[in-house]
């Protein structure tokens, strides 16, 4: 038995509580895992909360990442004893997640535990951080170099923007982080963030093509901070669009990719191929100071979730959530 948070749909309605499970009870996959952290991210919130669609089928164990030890495997290259981590993947959504004790998966979902982190420092990072981590990758891949200008990130305070701050100053670029918690300032140059600005710099309608200012954007908004951005990168510049945080919109013009020549890039982090995950994960092992992960993170019991979905999807959390299932 084991302890998990289960989402359910019957006849009385939508539940969402923290209960014990059968193992037997656990979905098809080859690879067995005591799970030792997990997260809360955006899109759990979604799912524990009901906001939106994302759980495809009922019951359902919350949870896109997972670190955790293999307890039994008929997978090859996966043995009893293997620290891993999983992100992604529909697991959460149509295959139960992490936000429990145990899981079983699919060999090929998971990747080794990078030997610079400890299960608790790879759920810090987790799917936002991985993201952020692809995102960067994706503008290094352009050719877009530290001398060509500012790096704008979007909801620097958020699990994505911290993370991204972080890489890029380590990286030598020079960071201009927007959040709509400007008190957050010391915590974001503390990241290596050079610039704060108010994120509703970027909030309203603006121009078809503004003020050139930024050689690169991570956007983890979309909506009219993405419009606005795109409408702001200077010519030739690579904008990398990862997250939906104020909409789904993209009320923007043709006009900076057609008279700036402006890149605009999306970032799947759910079923990204092996290869980028594992150029993420490597750029955080080298690059990511893992003293920087107490300052990004912060730690709740398993039981704690339910009520910290809502105040992620509010706006009322800084930085990532690892969650503790064993506690």
């Amino acid at each position: 038995m084991f302890s998990a948070i289960l989402i359910d749909q019957g006849e009385a309605g939508r539940t969402v509580a923290l209960t014990t499970l059968d193992e037997a009870g656990l979905p098809e996959g080859d690879v067995s895992v005591e799970v030792a952290y997990s997260t809360l991210n955006y899109k759990d919130a979604l799912a524990i909360t009901g906001r939106s669609p994302v759980v495809r089928q009922f019951p359902m164990v919350p949870g896109i990442d997972l670190a955790g030890t293999v307890t039994e495997s008929t997978y090859r290259g996966w043995e009893k004893g293997d620290l891993v981590v999983l992100n992604g993947w529909g697991v959460g959504e149509k295959h139960w997640g992490g936000l429990a004790q145990r899981a079983r998966l699919n060999g090929d979902w998971l990747v080794p535990l990078p030997s610079a982190f400890t299960p608790r420092q790879a759920m810090a990072i987790g799917t936002a951080g991985y993201t952020a981590s692809l995102c960067v990758n994706a503008l290094v891949d352009r050719g877009v170099r530290p001398d060509q200008g500012e790096i704008l990130v979007t909801g620097a305070t958020g699990g994505v923007g911290s993370v991204a701050t972080a890489l890029l100053s380590k990286a030598g670029y020079s960071v201009a982080a927007a959040t709509g918690k400007t008190a957050e300032g010391d915590y974001l140059r503390r990241l290596g963030a050079a610039t704060v600005l108010d994120r509703a710099e970027l909030a309203e309608a603006g121009k078809p093509l503004q003020k050139e200012r930024w050689a690169g954007v991570i956007d983890s908004a979309g909506s009219r901070t993405l419009a606005n951005a795109c409408a702001q990168t200077r010519y030739g510049g690579t904008v990398v669009a990862c997250g939906l945080a104020a909409g789904m919109d993209l009320p923007a013009s043709v006009a900076p990719f057609i008279l700036r020549g402006v890149s605009l890039i999306g970032i799947d982090s759910v079923m990204a191929p092996a290869a980028p995950r594992a150029a993420a994960w490597d750029r955080l092992a080298r690059d990511l100071d893992p003293g920087l992960l107490d300052e990004i993170a912060q730690d709740i019991a398993l039981g704690d979730a339910v009520a910290a979905a809502g105040r992620l999807l509010d706006g009322g959390v800084r930085g990532r959530i690892v969650v503790d299932v064993n506690r």
